[in-house]
């Protein structure tokens, strides 16, 4: 079922951050990381598509390949591959939707209810992220556009770590129990045979 604007949550748009340097895969793209036949990107943009209003994906390189998904691309603002942060704020400053939900490209497993669970339990908070019953996952979270000047901030202090940031701006996780697989991702070569 898709669960687009109505009365479960208002419109979201959903963005597939792409653009890091990929140091942990040799280099290599992430995103574009053949898993089960597909790019990994791919696999993560089937899962979230049903569950935001619209899907755009944020990378740095090998841009024709992600807009060949047929979806928005956008790319960092601040230079030098400063991390997921700068993703999030280059979508942030460009988004239409009043919140955004994030995914990293190499979670390829994500669970079918993360946005309305991230949702359903935010509580007053303007930023909230997975929480399986191993780990934090920050990279997948739900933040309000209203973060904006204070992720522009926080990037000025040259700060570039997501965790400290959304708890800063007062986020909270949010606990996905039984999640198994949903939230493995792969970061490594080998990851690839896991």
């Amino acid at each position: 079922m898709a669960i687009n604007s109505g009365p479960e949550h208002p419109a979201i748009t959903g963005v597939i951050l792409a653009g890091g340097r990929g140091s942990r895969m040799g280099g290599q793209d992430k995103g574009l990381v053949i898993w089960h036949q597909l790019p990994l990107y791919l696999h993560v943009l089937q899962r979230l598509k049903p569950q935001v209003s619209t899907v755009w994906i944020n990378a740095n390189r090998n841009l024709a390949a992600y807009q060949q998904s047929g979806v928005p691309v956008i790319a960092d603002t601040l230079p030098d591959f400063p991390g997921p942060l700068a993703g999030m704020l280059a979508a942030l400053e460009q988004v239409e939707t009043e919140w955004v939900v994030f995914t990293s490209c190499d979670t390829p497993q994500l669970p079918g209810n993360l946005v309305t669970h991230l949702w359903d339990n935010r509580g007053s908070a303007l930023a909230v992220w997975a929480r399986s019953e191993e780990r934090d996952h920050p990279a997948l979270a739900l933040l309000n556009r209203a973060l904006i000047t204070p992720l522009q901030q926080f990037l000025e202090r040259g700060d570039r770590r997501l965790m400290p940031f959304l708890q800063e701006v007062g986020g909270h996780s949010v606990l996905f129990s039984n999640a198994g697989q949903a939230f493995n991702n792969i970061n490594r070569p080998e990851d690839l045979q896991n």
